[in-house]
C-alpha cells in the first residue's frame, strides 16, 4: 500500500506549485496587457531610447521574478514527478492479501478490504498523474488558439496524444498540430488549479504557425 506520507507530500507540493503558478499568471497578465512589453519584448523604442510609455524598472523586476518562479515551478514539478514514479511503482507492485487462517467469511472480507485499498491507491495515483508539461506564454489576438478558447497562462496537461511522459515534447507538440491541421484536436489544460477540456483546430490564418501561440516546456 502506498505510503500516506508520500501522498500527502505530493499533494502538498502540487498545492504549492499552484500558488507559484498563480503568481506567474499574474505577472504574465501584467506584462502582456495592451501596450505592455510582453515577456520578452524590447524596452527601447525604434531609435534605441528607453521606452517612455512603460515603467522599465517595474518590468525588469517582473521579468526577474517570473524567471525565479519558473525555476521554482520546474524544481517542484521534478519533485512531484519523482514521487509519482514511486507511487506508480507501489501501484503496479503485486499485493499479497493478508487473509484469515479461519476458513470463514473473514477471509473473503480481508481480501475485499485489501482490493478496495489497492483500488483507492490507483485512483489517487491517477489524480496525481495529471501533470502539466508546457505553458502558453504567448498567444496572438484572433489566432486559432485564442478563438478556440486557449488562454495565456494555460498549462498544457494533454495535447492530442502528447502527454508529459512523451519524449521531445516541443517537437511532439509541433508534429501533433501539423498532423491534425484542419481537424479538431482535444486538449486538457490546467487553468487556475482546475482541469479544463478544450478542442482546438490547427489551421492556417494570417499570422504565424497553425495555432498562433507559443508553448514553453516546463
Amino acid at each position: 500500500m502506498v505510503g500516506t506520507n508520500l501522498k500527502g507530500e505530493t499533494l502538498s507540493m502540487i498545492s504549492k506549485r499552484s500558488v507559484v503558478e498563480a503568481e506567474m499568471n499574474s505577472i504574465i497578465d501584467r506584462l502582456c496587457q495592451p501596450g505592455g512589453p510582453g515577456i520578452s519584448g524590447n524596452l527601447v523604442d525604434s531609435e534605441g531610447f528607453p521606452r517612455s510609455d512603460i515603467d522599465i524598472p517595474a518590468v525588469r523586476a517582473d521579468r526577474q521574478r517570473l524567471s525565479e518562479l519558473r525555476n521554482d515551478y520546474t524544481r517542484i514539478t521534478e519533485l512531484i514527478n519523482e514521487n509519482i514514479e514511486v507511487l506508480h511503482s507501489a501501484r503496479l507492485a503485486p499485493t499479497t492479501p493478508s487473509v484469515s487462517r479461519d476458513p470463514s467469511d473473514g477471509e473473503v472480507s480481508n481480501m475485499v478490504v485489501e482490493e478496495r485499498a489497492y483500488t483507492d491507491n490507483a485512483m489517487e495515483v491517477d489524480t496525481l498523474v495529471k501533470i502539466p508539461f508546457a505553458i502558453v506564454d504567448e498567444i496572438a489576438d484572433a489566432s486559432p488558439a485564442a478563438d478556440d478558447g486557449l488562454q495565456l497562462g494555460d498549462h498544457i496537461v494533454k495535447f492530442g496524444k502528447v502527454e508529459a511522459s512523451v519524449q521531445n515534447l516541443l517537437q511532439s507538440l509541433a508534429s501533433e498540430a501539423q498532423s491534425n491541421q484542419g481537424r479538431r484536436l482535444d486538449i486538457v489544460v490546467m487553468r487556475q488549479g482546475a482541469l479544463v477540456n478544450l478542442t482546438v483546430t490547427p489551421r492556417s490564418w494570417h499570422g504565424r504557425g497553425l495555432l498562433g501561440c507559443h508553448f514553453r516546456i516546463l
